[in-house]
């Protein structure tokens, strides 16, 4: 396996960009640089516009289950989990 050190990624905090160096694999280098030129930009771009995608995935999957958990139970029971039979009762749910 071969190592590269490979560009200066900008990450911004507060709208300011930070110089950041990552080192990839050789193929995974020439994969950026492949697809940083498809996209008529840098590999340092490439690489900041990943990392912003993946944040905003990962803080809106991480909203979305706080909203979950806060929900408030939707069914009321005894406390007992249903059995399989009350579960498909069709009779008791019409």
């Amino acid at each position: 396996m071969t190592l590269t050190s490979c560009y200066t990624v900008l990450v911004s905090s507060d709208r300011r960009l930070r110089n950041v160096t990552v080192t990839l694999e050789e193929e995974v280098a020439q994969w950026a640089r492949i697809e940083a030129a498809r996209q008529d930009t840098s590999v340092s771009r490439l690489l900041g516009a990943l990392l912003r995608e993946r944040m905003s995935e990962q803080d809106a999957y991480e909203k979305a289950m706080r909203r979950a958990l806060e929900r408030r139970p939707f069914l009321h029971s005894d406390g007992r989990y249903l059995t399989r039979e009350e579960v498909h009762d069709r009779v008791r749910t019409r």
